[in-house]
């Protein structure tokens, strides 16, 4: 597993405009529309797979917690404390707390899905930006995670233009995320997609206090994306 974007904030209550009804109907219905909601096949041992992408409910929040908890599990279990790990994952990624972030309208969740599996995700939120944040209307990338098996097959790419196209939907000018230091592949994957360092904040992780670089990047695709 591979969580690019690191959720190295507590989730706040959204001071920026909910995203609008226009937003979240005209959302729901691309990702949902069987003639534009299908990426390339991708390939599983000798298996290829239709991978789709859709806008997350209520309904998902089992899904989304077990998925995310193994994510972050996997990639940093091994630069924490157990007792730090288990701290953060009980207050984080609980089906009750996916539930009311799956809920919430300033909140919206892509998936991506091989078959009935989740395989990557995505997680946008309007929250106050973090200081540093210096673009036009940003919107937070708050988690962005994809399956180890799926690593190298181009998911995160795709998912990652999804991400922009759902930012842009509602106005968004940029996006911004927070990314632990201490994760050099993620920091290399974000700014080969555009975004650039502008400061840095702590986040406590159990009892641990660490530091994210804050980078931001505008929504507008540039060339060759």
């Amino acid at each position: 597993m591979l969580p690019l974007a690191i959720p190295h904030q507590e989730k706040r209550s959204p001071q920026y405009p909910a995203p609008s009804p226009f937003f979240l109907n005209t959302v729901a219905s691309a990702y949902r529309n069987p003639n534009n909601n299908r990426d390339e096949p991708a390939r599983e041992g000798e298996i290829y797979m239709e991978v789709t992408v859709r806008v997350a409910t209520v309904e998902d929040a089992e899904r989304v917690s077990d998925f995310a908890a193994r994510s972050f599990s996997e990639t940093f279990a091994a630069d924490n404390t157990p007792e730090d790990m288990a701290m953060y994952l009980e207050g984080t990624f609980t089906p009750e707390r996916l539930r009311r972030e799956l809920g919430d309208p300033g909140q919206i969740v892509l998936l991506l899905e091989a078959g009935a599996a989740v395989i990557a995700y995505a997680h946008l939120t309007w929250t106050p930006a973090a200081k540093g944040v210096t673009g036009e209307a940003p919107v937070e990338l708050a988690r962005f995670y994809v399956d180890r098996a799926w690593h190298g097959r181009g998911v995160a790419q795709r998912l990652m233009r999804h991400v922009l196209d759902a930012a842009a939907r509602d106005g968004a000018g940029t996006l911004w995320l927070g990314v632990w230091e201490r994760n050099p592949r993620a920091i290399a994957f974000y700014r080969k997609h555009g975004f650039v360092d502008v400061g840095s904040h702590s986040f406590v992780l159990g009892r641990d206090v660490q530091t994210d670089r804050i980078m931001q990047r505008p929504v507008t695709l540039s060339p060759g994306e």
